[in-house]
């Protein structure tokens, strides 16, 4: 393994960070967050060398790109993780047992977390600041794609940790290549849990390769149902906003089903997305509402519905039935966020209950699914799975126990 000693560097750094205080953690955060803003000019410079290299067009250019406004969030976000509790340390579970054995369960850092990502940036602040105010080095892995503004980041991240007497190796990114992805998924013994983050092709290679363990993040095949029973001017801000706000985030909508009964609304219900030139691919019955009314106009196929389109394009399937968007949702969805328009708190209810999804929305936009929207600084990935975290993974989600057990000469019969 090449990489064989970056890992046991992380591991032992790692260790370190035990002896930071919650206080500690956060005035570095803080430093790292005020660094953010005052280097924005070098970032900016890194970041136009990797926009340079790829194709405007590409989905993956809005990803890619980092602007002042994004480099503020990206900032106040860490600034935001620093102002929440510690996840470490609590007592999640306490007794004493019959032989007087004391028996207390705490929460602890997992150790060294692996990230992997691909055209994002912003994962690799959003990364370091939930890794380290929960106690965790982490290894990162991004893509080649972003490589001069991940570099950049992590150059400008060690020049804080060293300003504070820290090993800048609690954060260590690694090569930009397939055979460092590789290593990080055989790195048994040094990286202790593993987070891909980016499309199904990135992640279905992490799950059938890796030999430690994984926590699958989203691919998201987004749908939302607009029932008999929606309201016309809601429907539109909604669809309008979920499919609009960022077109290349796992969160943003894929498809439109629609109750055939309100089939008339929805050249209004598509209105605004034309301002933005989305192509919407309709099934039959839509087609015919849209004909001669919307613009970007195209038939649908049977590959038009679970397609994570990430880009300025939309399926739209017309149903009979609550129940029939149902199945079509069970069918395509990939787990990660559906919503449900609707005046009916029934249907609403019967929706939310048979939704096999990590967040099921009722009257708003899937464009909420996101770490810091949820109150929660900022977000490490959005689970899809169901054993361990599910949904927006933050701090707590990024913490495992250990049991604590005391005793006083006490032996087992």
């Amino acid at each position: 393994m090449q990489l064989k000693e970056t890992f046991e560097r992380v591991k032992r750094a790692s260790k370190s960070l035990a002896l930071l205080t919650d206080d500690q953690r956060n005035e570095i955060l803080l430093a790292v967050a005020d660094s953010i803003i005052y280097n924005k000019e070098r970032i900016l410079k890194a970041n136009a060398e990797d926009l340079a290299k790829m194709d405007k067009s590409n989905p993956l250019y809005d990803r890619l790109q980092l602007t002042e406004k994004r480099l503020e969030d990206i900032a106040s976000d860490m600034r935001n993780v620093a102002t929440l509790p510690s996840p470490l340390g609590h007592v999640t579970k306490q007794k004493t047992l019959p032989n007087g054995l004391r028996l207390c369960r705490v929460s602890v850092p997992f150790g060294v977390i692996g990230m992997i990502y691909e055209a994002r940036p912003n994962v690799t602040y959003d990364v370091f600041s939930l890794c380290f105010k929960s106690g965790n080095a982490c290894v990162l892995k991004g893509g080649k794609d972003a490589d001069a503004s991940n570099r950049e980041g992590v150059a400008l991240i060690h020049e804080v940790l060293e300003r504070f007497g820290v090993c800048p190796d609690v954060v260590t990114l690694l090569p930009a290549t397939h055979e460092a992805t590789g290593e990080m998924l055989n790195a048994v013994g040094y990286v202790d849990l593993c987070i891909p983050r980016g499309g199904r092709k990135l992640i279905d290679f992490v799950r059938d390769t890796a030999r430690i363990p994984v926590i699958e993040t989203g691919a998201g095949v987004v749908n939302t149902y607009f029932d008999k029973d929606g309201d016309l001017e809601m429907g539109r801000a909604i669809i309008t906003n979920a499919k609009t706000r960022r077109v290349s985030v796992c969160n943003a909508l894929d498809c439109l089903l629609i109750h055939e009964s309100r089939l008339a609304d929805l050249p209004a219900l598509c209105e605004k997305m034309a301002e933005k030139k989305v192509i919407i691919y309709a099934d039959t019955k839509a087609f015919a509402a849209l004909d001669n009314k919307y613009p970007y106009l195209e038939h649908a196929t049977d590959d038009s519905f679970g397609t994570e389109f990430m880009d300025y394009k939309l399926a739209i399937k017309t149903v009979a039935s609550l129940e029939e968007a149902l199945a079509h949702i069970d069918r395509h969805g990939s787990g990660h966020s559906e919503a449900i328009i609707t005046q009916d708190e029934t249907a609403a209810r019967k929706f939310q209950a048979h939704v096999d999804a990590a967040c099921v929305y009722w009257n708003a936009p899937t464009s909420f699914t996101d770490g810091a929207q949820f109150g929660l600084g900022a977000e490490i990935g959005i689970s899809t799975q169901k054993l361990g975290p599910r949904g927006p993974m933050a701090l707590e989600e990024i913490t495992t126990y250990k049991w604590l057990i005391e005793g006083e000469g006490q032996v087992r019969a």
